[in-house]
C-alpha cells in the first residue's frame, strides 16, 4: 500500500509500519528472528522495542509482514508476478544468502498450521497459489511435450513445493546440501524422455 496522497497521522503510521517491515526483513535475513533481533530493529527504526507492537498486534503478525516482504523482494528480483518452475533454483540460491529469513520461514510455516495462528491464512493461501502456479506450468509443459504426461500436474506442483521446503530444512542443518541442485534434480524427473 502506498502512502502517496495520504496525509496526517495515518500516512505517518503507514510509513513507519513499512519502515519497520523493511528494516526487520534486513535484520532477520542475517540475524534471524530470535534473541536481540527485535531490539536491533527498534534501534535502527528509532523507537523502543515495545513501540514495534503499536504497529503489529503480535510477533506473529510482524513475522507474517516480514515473510510477505521477502516474497515481494523475490518477485522484484525475478521481475515477474508469478513463480515459474525454472525460478525455483534461483529462489533457493537467494534463500541460501539469507539464512535468518530462511529459518524464520521454516519455523513459521511449521507452526502456523493452527488456524488461530496469525500467519495461518498467509501460508495456506501461499501454498494454494504456489501449487496452482506450478500445476498450471507443468500442464503447459506436458502439452508441449517437454514434461512427461504420466504425472498429475497438481501432484507435480505439490511435490516440487514439498521438495523445496524439505531440501531447505535439510540445508538449515547442513550447509553442504545444495538447495539449487536438489531442485534441479527434482525438475529433471519431470522431463519427458528425449526432451
Amino acid at each position: 500500500m502506498t502512502t502517496r496522497g495520504l496525509r496526517g497521522p495515518y500516512a505517518k503510521g503507514e510509513e513507519r509500519r513499512r519502515t519497520i517491515v523493511q528494516t526487520a526483513t534486513d535484520v532477520f535475513a542475517t540475524e534471524g528472528f530470535e534473541g536481540a533481533a527485535l531490539k536491533q530493529v527498534a534501534e535502527l527504526v528509532g523507537v523502543r522495542e515495545a513501540t514495534l507492537f503499536h504497529y503489529f498486534s503480535s510477533k506473529q503478525e510482524l513475522q507474517q509482514a516480514v515473510l510477505a516482504e521477502r516474497d515481494e523482494r523475490a518477485r522484484e528480483l525475478m521481475g515477474e508476478t508469478r513463480v515459474s518452475v525454472d525460478d525455483l533454483p534461483v529462489v533457493a540460491e537467494r534463500n541460501e544468502q539469507q539464512p535468518g529469513l530462511t529459518a524464520l520461514y521454516a519455523v513459521a510455516s511449521a507452526t502456523a498450521h493452527d488456524a488461530s495462528h496469525a500467519s495461518h491464512r498467509y501460508f495456506r493461501e501461499r501454498y494454494e497459489m504456489l501449487v496452482r502456479e506450478m500445476a498450471r506450468e507443468v500442464a503447459e509443459r506436458q502439452r508441449s511435450g517437454e514434461y512427461r504426461t504420466d504425472v498429475d500436474p497438481e501432484w507435480a506442483g505439490r511435490l516440487l513445493i514439498g521438495v523445496f521446503d524439505g531440501i531447505q530444512v535439510q540445508w538449515l542443518y547442513d550447509k553442504g546440501v545444495s538447495m539449487q541442485e536438489g531442485l534441479r534434480q527434482a525438475i529433471a524427473l519431470l522431463k519427458a524422455p528425449g526432451a
